[in-house]
């Protein structure tokens, strides 16, 4: 028996320790209700545990397990039998490579626009300029900038 069906056998105990208290408790409080009442709890009482055992009948789900396959180790959910689930499984499995994918392809998009937009507001600025966009290279033009800087 391995720590996880350890964990599970003592969370199932404490949750049975908890069911017996409880269930005391509502018993011993039955007494001095009406006849009606005590017995719509008891039916209550009948309904819940047949859906608890029908839920215990169907609560064996696959937890996730390692398979190894030669020298490496693959993440895997057990499934019954060794059946591993097949194209279902995949393409569950695709589902958050297809939600990166997709988040990548909107991060291009948005980084394309903004360095567009950023071009276009400089072609801009140099075309409604009163400067020629040749002023820009000349080394002397430079120069007056920061002679002007300075003298701010």
């Amino acid at each position: 028996m391995n720590t996880l069906d350890t964990s599970t056998a003592h969370a199932n105990t404490a949750a049975d320790r908890f069911a017996l208290r409880v269930t005391a408790r509502l018993t011993s409080g039955t007494a001095e209700l009406p006849y009606d009442i005590s017995e719509r709890l008891r039916a209550s009482r009948m309904q819940a545990l047949a859906k608890r055992k029908k839920a215990a009948a169907h609560a064996h789900v696959a937890a996730p397990v390692i398979i190894r396959n030669g020298g490496s180790a693959v993440l895997g959910r057990g499934g019954e039998g060794g059946r591993s689930g097949g194209w279902w499984n995949a393409m569950i499995s695709a589902v958050p490579l297809l939600a990166l994918v997709a988040g990548l392809v909107m991060i291009n998009m948005a980084q394309d626009e903004s360095s567009t937009n950023d071009v276009a507001e400089v072609d801009a600025a140099l075309l409604t300029d009163d400067l020629p966009p040749a002023a820009y290279s000349d080394p002397g033009f430079v120069q007056f900038l920061k002679t002007s800087a300075q003298k701010n």
